[in-house]
């Protein structure tokens, strides 16, 4: 005979009731199938125009090199790193925002799919015939490529002759501030400094 009292539960294990969790499931099914419904009452999806070409410049450079002052209470427009307008947000170096605005969030902001527009024959044959307009045929040869590269190698020629002519008067000019004027031969030989001079012509 145990010592346990009949009708006493001593197992502990977890009891579940089976019924309420199945109406649980059930009501959560419903919520789902409700939910689909409204989504499909929402309307088409928003249509997006597709990814163009950027008609600005990237301004990286503008700020290389300077220091800025930050405090904790500047507008997000005034802290430190690159702000997009945009998105409002900054981005701490010109890598992250570059990655930044070429990404699907600040595509999206503008208005714009990340697929990209199929173009069509008559658009390439327009946009090879702009490039060969803007780009003018008798602007470059061979002939104007060496004789470039010819003055620039006497340009350099002589900026190094000049540089070598101004070293040389500076030279002089020290030579001759350096040089002792009164100072008598014999007199300087006799203290031990007659050959500290620097009076050697070369």
């Amino acid at each position: 005979m145990s010592g346990n009292p009949a009708g006493v539960d001593n197992t502990f294990r977890r009891k579940f009731d089976k019924e309420e969790y199945l109406e649980r499931a059930r009501q959560r099914e419903r919520d789902e199938k409700d939910e689909a419904r409204r989504g499909k009452d929402r309307g088409p999806p928003v249509q997006r125009q597709p990814l163009k070409h950027r008609d600005y410049e990237v301004d990286l450079e503008s700020r290389l090199g300077k220091t800025q002052v930050v405090t904790p209470i500047a507008p997000l427009s005034q802290q430190a790193g690159y702000y997009c307008s945009v998105c409002e947000c900054v981005v701490k170096d010109s890598a992250n925002y570059l990655d930044h605005i070429n990404g699907k969030k600040h595509q999206r902001a503008l208005g714009m799919s990340m697929r990209v527009e199929r173009a069509s024959l008559e658009q390439v044959q327009k946009r090879f015939e702009a490039l060969k307009k803007r780009k003018d045929p008798a602007s470059f040869s061979e002939q104007d490529l060496d004789e470039r590269i010819w003055k620039q190698q006497q340009e350099e020629e002589e900026k190094k002759r000049q540089r070598r002519e101004k070293k040389k008067e500076k030279k002089k000019e020290q030579a001759g501030q350096n040089e002792p004027e009164d100072i008598d031969p014999d007199v300087a030989a006799m203290m031990g400094f007659g050959g500290f001079g620097t009076s050697s012509k070369k």
